[in-house]
């Protein structure tokens, strides 16, 4: 019985604990360890989501992120390091391995601390600049926290994420946006390159925010890195193998201080239409967010069955062949695909925005068809069954049924199925006499037969009039 009750305890647990999809072995990069307890209650929320914490130095000879040529961990944490150097195993070639590799990283700065060339180098492979200087401030003259930060204006308030675009999920949006700020302390911010379709912004600065280097004693900042929206506060980007990659600009937003802290807008922009009163800051929640779905806990797809098969088959006929490898042109096919969302802790049907939608398409060497896949009335509690139904090309030869969704903050979608559409045999073509359109030719063709037998018959038994010609005699 010890066994039946050691399962109950474990199916227990793993029912009240999240798990990622990608495993719980988490690396933790902290140079300094006097700071870990200022980070508490975010190792706590990690903890009870299921992850197993390691806390490393960079300055650890024996660290190492693979073995045996395989992750040795599955998500890593890289805190501001005070030294240049974050090590050999932390180079910038080994966190792209690592990222090559489905693993996922959290890079969280801090102005107080200079970047280290390796983060640099891999932030600028990632098309993520930072600014120039070693040292660089975000400040916002009219959100900032009047409170804690009166005289320098460097703890900016922002609202939650709410607009996002339409057509994508929103992890980071809150319940009451209105009331719900995130402070973001003493942050570094940075730009992302117009080229990457894999980069999102999540926290944008305001249009009055600016980045400047500190050390500038200058009244008036001339030349700043980048102002208003051009500045990013916290971004993602998600590779082509679904791994996940976050820059968080300020690490104190992670820090015991900063959750659930009491804060007062300053009176100006945001704050003067709502009026000067204390707020309580969501980093808690933010932080949460943001960490789930670094390390795959929200925004992950999975496929699940996959079919295709005749229409005219009937959905409910036991005689439907499914999957098939061939089928012959001009035949009615519907295709279905099975598709959930992993939310924290189990998987739920998944439901595209009001504005987006999933396609199929039936392609050879280009698109004969790009269709909408529609939920069907399959139920499912853990999947949504999208369906879509077409009729072949008049074209036989090697096509594919492919469902490519690749959205911003969710894993992406690749499926291919590949099939033969052959031409109609011999015994398929309509014959002639079904075909109506056909009868006036098929009556010429007899008429034309029964005329000429017609011919042929006089011109065989119709004799000439009169004798044979008598032949003259030559004298």
């Amino acid at each position: 019985m010890r066994w039946l009750f050691s399962f109950l305890i474990l199916a227990l647990v793993s029912v009240v604990r999240g798990v990622s999809t990608k495993g719980n072995r988490l690396l933790v990069v902290l140079e300094d360890s006097s700071e870990k307890d200022s980070y508490s209650r975010f190792w706590d929320d990690l903890g009870e989501r299921g992850f197993e914490l390691s806390f490393e130095s960079p300055k650890n000879d024996g660290l190492s992120l693979f073995q045996h040529g395989e992750r040795a961990y599955d998500h890593i944490i890289l805190f501001p390091a005070k030294s240049k150097g974050l090590g050999p195993s932390l180079t910038a070639q080994n966190l792209l391995k690592f990222l090559n590799l489905d693993g996922n990283i959290l890079l969280a700065l801090s102005s107080k601390a200079p970047t280290p060339s390796a983060l640099t180098s891999l932030l600028l492979e990632l098309d993520i600049h930072l600014p120039p200087e070693r040292s660089n401030l975000v400040v916002d003259h009219f959100n900032h926290d009047v409170l804690s930060a009166s005289e320098k204006h460097d703890v900016v308030l922002l609202p939650r994420p709410d607009a996002l675009r339409q057509d994508v999920r929103n992890f980071f949006g809150g319940d009451s946006k209105d009331e719900e700020v995130i402070a973001f302390p003493r942050g570094v911010g940075h730009t992302l390159g117009n080229t990457s379709p894999l980069l999102a912004p999540v926290l944008r600065a305001p249009r009055t925010a600016y980045a400047y280097n500190p050390k500038d004693e200058a009244d008036v900042v001339e030349e700043p890195f980048a102002v208003g929206q051009q500045l990013n506060l916290v971004s993602t980007l998600q590779a082509r193998n679904s791994a996940r990659f976050t820059v968080l600009g300020a690490v104190e937003m992670l820090s015991n201080d900063w959750f659930d802290a009491k804060v007062k807008r300053s009176p100006g922009e945001r704050g003067a239409a709502k009026g000067v009163k204390a707020l309580k800051t969501s980093n808690r929640a933010f932080a949460k967010e943001i960490s789930a779905w670094t390390f795959a806990e929200l925004g992950v797809l999975k496929v699940g069955r996959i079919e295709h098969y005749l229409t005219n088959g009937g959905t409910n006929s036991t005689s439907r062949e499914v999957n098939p490898t061939i089928y012959r042109v001009k035949n009615d096919v519907t295709f279905s695909i099975e598709i959930s969302e992993h939310q924290l802790t189990h998987y739920a049907p998944y439901t595209p925005p009001a504005t987006d939608s999933l396609q199929l398409e039936v392609t050879m060497l280009s698109p004969f068809h790009r269709l909408p896949l529609t939920p069907s009335t399959a139920k499912s509690p853990n999947s949504t069954v999208f369906t879509a139904s077409f009729t072949l090309p008049d074209q036989h030869g090697i096509f594919a049924f492919r469902v490519n969704y690749k959205r911003p903050f969710l894993t992406n979608v690749d499926e291919k199925r590949t099939v033969t559409v052959r031409h109609f045999a011999h015994d398929e073509w309509p014959r002639s006499w079904a075909i109506t359109g056909g009868w006036v030719w098929i009556a010429g063709v007899w008429g034309t037969v029964v005329g000429w037998v017609v011919f042929v018959g006089v011109w065989m038994y119709n004799a000439p009039r009169g004798g044979a010609p008598r032949a003259k005699k030559v004298q």
